[in-house]
């Protein structure tokens, strides 16, 4: 009304709740967005889930997949490496499974029908190894002068079966090369697993049993 004067007393109490009701709007949430929000942080973990379960498959089977390399016969070795006296022990490289493969015993001809997941290879008398060297991982090449191993990057040595030779003169690797279980079928195909490792033994001294000499004394130095 024209003239009329509010009383300040009821301005008193009005403007303090009016206050606190803005102060609780500003400060809190509604039912409304806390339910948008619980939503999508459940569609988020759900999104995050399904996303991990996908992947984690998906490696799963390409792992897999790609654990079992076929070589082929000890004859498509000997042909895939014409050059080198693979009869003889001496080690042939398989780039599909990046490891080096050399019968065990010359003597007994070429592999035998058999499974050996430990890689000891005595009984289908074939050795895999890991291309990787146990002190740094570079990898050792097999020397046509020596029938050794010489790792090119701290001059770690191994014979043809990756028994690392003890002492500092061959090199600081703390084990022989690592060897992958191996498999040869009825009809002589070999199967390298590289997906089942066990780890290369402790060196031997040179002379001693189970490591074989040099065919010369510092062959490819």
């Amino acid at each position: 009304m024209p003239g009329h004067v509010p009383d300040p007393a009821i301005h008193s109490v009005i403007e303090p709740v009016l206050w606190a009701r803005r102060a609780q709007q500003s400060q809190g949430l509604s039912r409304r967005t806390l339910l948008r929000r619980g939503l999508a942080a459940g569609a988020g973990l759900l999104a995050i889930e399904w996303l991990a379960g996908t992947l984690g498959f998906a490696w799963s089977a390409v792992a897999g997949a790609s654990s079992r390399v076929r070589v082929g016969t000890f004859e498509d070795l000997l042909a895939a490496n014409p050059d080198l006296p693979v009869r003889e022990g001496f080690p042939a490289y398989v780039p599909a499974a990046r490891a080096f493969v050399m019968v065990v015993d010359p003597g007994r001809g070429g592999w035998q029908p058999g499974t050996d997941p430990t890689g000891d290879g005595s009984a289908p008398n074939v050795r895999a190894l890991s291309q990787v060297c146990p002190h740094l991982g570079c990898r050792p090449n097999p020397c046509i002068e020596d029938f050794w191993f010489h790792c090119p990057c701290h001059q770690s040595r191994y014979d043809r079966l990756g028994i690392k030779a003890a002492g500092e003169r061959y090199g600081p690797a703390p084990r022989g090369m690592d060897r992958y279980a191996v498999e040869v079928d009825a009809t002589g195909v070999l199967t390298i697993d590289t997906g089942t490792v066990t780890l290369g033994p402790l060196p031997i001294a040179l002379g001693q049993p189970g490591i074989i000499p040099p065919r010369v004394e510092r062959g490819c130095t």
